[in-house]
């Protein structure tokens, strides 16, 4: 029985693998950028919320209370 060869075919098949799993890194690290970029900006904007808010003050009740 005769089968014919594919030789691109088999290098394709060898190199499938390879070519696949170094797609599959990049956009793993991709993805991993740009979550830190999100997380950071994020980060960003509650510093900055936070550096605009005024600071709570005490009820005038509770400083009379402490003064006492």
């Amino acid at each position: 029985m005769y089968l014919p060869s594919f030789p691109n075919l088999a290098a394709a098949a060898r190199s499938w693998s390879v070519e696949s799993q170094q797609v599959s890194r990049r956009n793993a690290m991709l993805a991993a950028t740009q979550c830190a970029q999100r997380r950071a900006e994020r980060e960003d904007v509650a510093d900055y919320f936070e550096s605009r808010t005024a600071p709570q003050r005490p009820a005038d009740s509770t400083v009379r209370a402490a003064q006492r």
